[in-house]
């Protein structure tokens, strides 16, 4: 297999929200069976996006960052998956965080995703709830 190149990037909201969407509806509302309503919950242009790209510029991936410190929306395309694209965005996103000052950063992961965000640093909280049909528990990261 070659290995394939990829660059993240802070994203503009305007510009760049068929890029992100792109990402997120194949990967949740098409994979995933997110209902297109709960997908686009009118939040993100008040959001800090970061997008990965393939060499060509093509969109692999994307996390955004809510101002309340809440990280979401992380996916990344299925033929990307394992190739670091959302450690990577998740270390982004992350790191903007700590820029704005942010002690806590917060997240919702699917159940299977659990083990991804203990690497980053993230505990689990509370207990498993349904959200757009899937299983999520909070998670929570404190800068210690």
């Amino acid at each position: 297999m070659t290995e394939t190149t990829y660059s993240i990037r802070l994203a503009h909201w305007p510009q760049d929200r068929e890029a992100l969407r792109l990402v997120r509806e194949k990967v949740f509302v098409e994979e995933q069976h997110v209902p297109m309503e709960l997908e686009w919950d009118g939040l993100d242009s008040e959001c800090l996006h970061l997008i990965a790209e393939d060499a060509d510029g093509n969109p692999i991936g994307t996390g955004r960052l809510l101002p309340d410190g809440h990280i979401g929306r992380m996916a990344v395309l299925k033929e990307w998956r394992g190739r670091r694209v959302g450690t990577n965005l998740l270390q982004g996103l992350m790191e903007e965080g700590r820029k704005r000052n942010f002690s806590t950063l917060m997240l919702a992961a699917q159940l299977q995703a659990i083990s991804f965000y203990e690497k980053a640093g993230f505990c689990a909280e509370g207990g498993i709830f349904d959200d757009a049909g899937i299983p999520h528990r909070n998670m929570v990261w404190r800068d210690n």
